[in-house]
């Protein structure tokens, strides 16, 4: 299959690809940077430099080119967001990113189309011991800040799956590890990384499981369906990044009260401290052939791969 990945040289992105070129894929990446053009002909993939949310001058790009797929995997995350502003470019990317992502794939003839969500459209709150699935309410606002993020993930999945002529396909991703270790061992060692003492159960993904869900999502996902992409086995942040601290013989995260986390990081700090949610993989497992190679973190450290990453991962566009 043809396949065009919008985020091709995120640090989800540049597994998503390697796995697609392993798996016998044709893989054009838009990149925004030379240097991401050469990393991308490095992978094996063809380069578009282009600005997604430019849309003349995307379309005017890929003119001529064709393609039976589009990955949309933008984010304009370079580190863990602290405040609600820092995620406004990201929630740009999911609404008008994914408008002029659909207008590409009209141009090319794709018709199937990927996007990237995030399990936090469950609702930024402590779910207590309810297990949530892919029927659970999603994007449900409640006149906090907060809501300008779910609005944002309900418009990418929503223009997907209402595309006419394109299968459109949701990915709800855990909190991503796994391929930004030297990121996270820098911060441990600056004293930058805190954590929070009583934080809820999260859901996480190694990118490299995620990466293998993507593909496996695009060749076989139901077109209106959304996955969550998760690990078998939720953990706090605080539990996370300890076991890396342990496993990189790094120093141990710094242990704060959630309301000093909230008061210094509004947005992360309550990700960290007031959200725990237990999610559900099943749907993935069933109808995607995909089950997560690391179930736990701890897998994942045993393994000797790289683990690492912040509360919605380190992508970059």
């Amino acid at each position: 299959m043809r396949v065009i990945v919008a985020g091709a040289t995120g640090t989800l992105g540049v597994p998503i690809v390697q796995h697609l070129i392993e798996a016998g894929h044709i893989v054009t990446g838009i990149t925004r940077t030379r240097e991401g053009a050469d990393h991308l002909k490095a992978l094996g993939a063809t380069p578009i430099v282009a600005d997604v949310m430019d849309r003349a001058g995307l379309l005017d790009t890929v003119k001529g080119n064709r393609a039976e797929a589009i990955l949309h995997e933008l984010t304009a995350l370079k580190k863990a967001p602290a405040g609600h502003s820092a995620m406004a470019q990201t929630n740009a990317l999911r609404v008008k990113g994914t408008t002029n992502l659909l207008d590409m794939a009209r141009e090319v003839g794709a018709t199937r189309f990927v996007t990237q969500s995030i399990v936090f459209g469950y609702g930024y709150y402590d779910h207590g011991t309810q297990v949530l699935t892919e029927e659970s309410p999603f994007g449900r606002t409640d006149g906090t800040p907060f809501d300008a993020h779910l609005a944002a993930m309900v418009s990418t999945e929503q223009q997907a799956f209402q595309a006419e002529g394109i299968d459109g396909i949701a990915l709800r991703y855990g909190l991503l590890y796994g391929e930004d270790a030297g990121t996270v061992v820098r911060m441990l060692r600056k004293r930058a990384l805190p954590v929070a003492r009583k934080g809820g159960r999260l859901a996480f993904v190694h990118h490299q499981d995620a990466a293998a869900a993507t593909v496996a999502a695009l060749e076989h996902g139901r077109g209106g369906q959304a996955y969550n992409i998760v690990d078998d086995t939720p953990v706090t942040f605080r539990e996370l990044i300890t076991g890396i601290a342990e496993d990189r013989h790094a120093p141990r995260p710094l242990v704060l009260p959630g309301w000093l986390l909230k008061l210094a990081a509004p947005y992360g700090g309550a990700v960290l401290g007031d959200v725990s949610m237990l999610v559900s993989n099943s749907k993935a497992q069933h109808e995607l052939g995909w089950s997560p190679r690391y179930p736990s973190f701890q897998d994942g450290i045993t393994a000797g791969q790289n683990v690492g990453g912040g509360p919605e991962g380190t992508r970059e566009p």
